[in-house]
């Protein structure tokens, strides 16, 4: 076999362009030291024996319930991907559904969504013998479930609780209002979409989408919505009430989508930058930072050890599920 002409060895958009994928490394690593740099500064301005004594003082109590209130989003995050097997009819046991779709959701926190969210749901998955066309459905409706919750929390929040903007940002009072009747809109359109053509199947490509039912898509609806609020309530509960809640959800809202806009892993830095800029008039700043280190520990860090045990423990069911069914 003769080898393949230079030429055809390329064929992206960058393949006459050997520079660009360096100018694309050189920009990426230019915004990550921007970011560290920013950390850092905002670091040095912290009294951090402030922020120690804030965490210290939380009471026992407070962080029990914190900490039922996170494993309790985790366990409504977790029923997301039961949606996508009733929607695909695999069949996988509801247990093992709900513990692939909390290690995923728990390193998709700490690493981000392609890591997390996509990589450890097609690996544990394609292991416990599903194909990958079941996993794309199952993924996709399981990200679909959670930001149309987004999609109708936010909207609500910024329409009829609209925060008080920093004056340098450029986004009025006014335009979040906006935002917040078009988020509405979106997932209204979405329920109207499965009202008159459930069944109906879209084909984009070598994809397809078909629409569930209102049924299926008010569970959706009802189940994100429940998470989002919960997320935010264990932020609430660390602060005891120092803030009134629908202020922290909104808070929490802006930052999730400033955290999946920026691709910074875990949002590091980027969740408290926000909360800083947004709460710090009605909170002290060491106080503030102490609460979202701890919301850290409680929502990322724990849950991230206990996901890495039950990783390593279904790999080991995995590969006894392979032994007993040889042909899949």
């Amino acid at each position: 076999m003769s080898p393949a002409p230079v030429h055809a060895l390329g064929t992206g958009r960058g393949a006459h362009r050997p520079w660009w994928p360096w100018l694309r490394r050189i920009g990426a690593w230019a915004f990550f030291g921007l970011i560290g740099w920013l950390l850092v500064s905002q670091a040095r301005a912290i009294d951090w024996q402030e922020v120690f004594d804030a965490m210290r003082a939380l009471p026992a109590s407070t962080l029990l319930l914190a900490g039922l209130l996170a494993a309790a989003s985790f366990a409504i995050y977790s029923t997301y991907d039961l949606l996508g097997r009733h929607l695909t009819h695999h069949a996988l046991g509801t247990r093992t559904v709900m513990g692939v779709t909390f290690i995923s959701y728990a390193f998709n926190l700490n690493l981000g969504s392609l890591v997390g969210g996509v990589a450890f749901r097609y690996r544990l998955y394609s292991r416990l013998g599903l194909s990958n066309g079941i996993i794309t459905r199952v993924l996709g409706f399981s990200m679909l479930t959670n930001w149309l919750g987004y999609l109708v929390v936010a909207g609500a929040a910024f329409c009829f609780w609209p925060l008080e903007l920093p004056p340098e940002w450029r986004v009025g009072n006014t335009g979040l209002q906006v935002l917040g009747a078009a988020l509405l809109l979106v997932a209204a359109a979405y329920l109207l979409l499965c009202a008159l053509a459930s069944g109906h199947v879209f084909r984009l490509r070598r994809h397809s989408f078909k629409v569930p039912t209102l049924r299926m898509a008010l569970l959706q609806l009802v189940l994100s919505c429940l998470n989002w609020s919960v997320i935010a309530s264990v932020i609430w509960v660390l602060l005891q009430g120092q803030v009134a809640y629908h202020a922290v959800l909104a808070v929490l809202l802006v930052a999730a989508v400033a955290g999946v806009v920026t691709h910074v892993p875990a949002g590091l830095g980027v969740l408290e930058a926000v909360f800083i800029a947004l709460l710090s008039n009605d909170v002290p700043q060491g106080r503030l930072l102490g609460v979202l280190l701890v919301y850290r520990g409680l929502y990322y860090l724990l849950p991230l050890a206990v996901a890495t045990l039950a990783y390593f423990a279904t790999e080991l069911r995995a590969r006894h599920w392979r032994r007993r069914h040889p042909s899949h």
